[in-house]
């Protein structure tokens, strides 16, 4: 799921990865918007605030507005630069690391993060931390896949999805079309699990509140034993396959 890179990616690969990712993400941004009423997986919405609140003059709430952006950017910037670093000398983990990191920020918020609003300091970090995470989320999937795949918002893929359905009308030889049709469903996974993340997830934070981030969390660390037990076993098959005797 994340250690196949390049040419070595199918679109399995691609779809383990969105389906996954695309969950967390939309229980991450379901728990933010329940919690502390504003979006915690993207930027977008965050510059029409910003624009507004300057237009009323509150400089202060433009200014949390603009460093949440940067948030997800300072984000997106650590986790490729952590997974550069780390590819030099181990690349099959180089992904450990940034979920390893979205992991620990995740648990921080869910065991220390309480309901508030956005304009406090307590609701300030916790947005200042979801970013981060999504931002480092966001880089790794997308470097991982190759830009094929990104998880934490939809308006690209709604676009996408809108693109790739009108070239039904017009793409009639069989491979563009088996083509089309693997990234049209790709894509759909990815909206119909960051859909059911964002509804699972606002059910469970009735009763976890921040803790719901746990359940985000578990599947992460679902992911990363998935690969590294996969990993070994083909590794364990390989072994075997070189002490057969001739």
């Amino acid at each position: 799921m994340f250690r196949h890179q390049g040419k070595n990616r199918t679109f399995i690969h691609n779809l383990r990865l969105a389906i996954l990712l695309s969950f967390v993400a939309g229980i991450v941004n379901i728990t933010g918007v329940l919690s502390i009423h504003t979006l915690t997986t993207n930027v977008t919405g965050h510059f029409a605030y910003f624009a507004e609140e300057v237009m009323k003059q509150d400089y202060a709430a433009a200014f949390t507005f603009f460093v949440l952006t940067l948030f997800f950017l300072f984000g997106a910037f650590t986790s490729n630069f952590l997974a550069e670093l780390i590819a030099k000398k181990y690349t099959h983990l180089s992904h450990v690391i940034p979920i390893s990191l979205e992991m620990i920020i995740l648990l921080g918020i869910g065991f220390l993060g309480f309901q508030t609003e956005l304009s406090s300091n307590e609701g300030k970090w916790i947005a200042f931390s979801m970013l981060f995470a999504m931002g480092m989320q966001n880089a790794m999937v997308t470097k991982i896949s190759q830009s094929t795949v990104r998880t934490t918002h939809l308006t690209g893929l709604f676009t996408d999805l809108g693109i790739e359905l009108s070239q039904l009308f017009f793409y009639k030889k069989p491979e563009e079309t088996k083509k089309l049709k693997t990234s049209i469903y790709l894509r759909l996974s990815i909206i119909i699990c960051f859909f059911i993340g964002c509804v699972s997830g606002g059910f469970i934070y009735n009763i976890l509140k921040l803790k719901t981030l746990f359940i985000a969390v578990a599947f992460l660390l679902i992911a990363l034993l998935y690969d590294y037990i996969r990993m070994q076993f083909h590794v364990i098959k390989r072994k075997t396959l070189h002490q057969k005797p001739n």
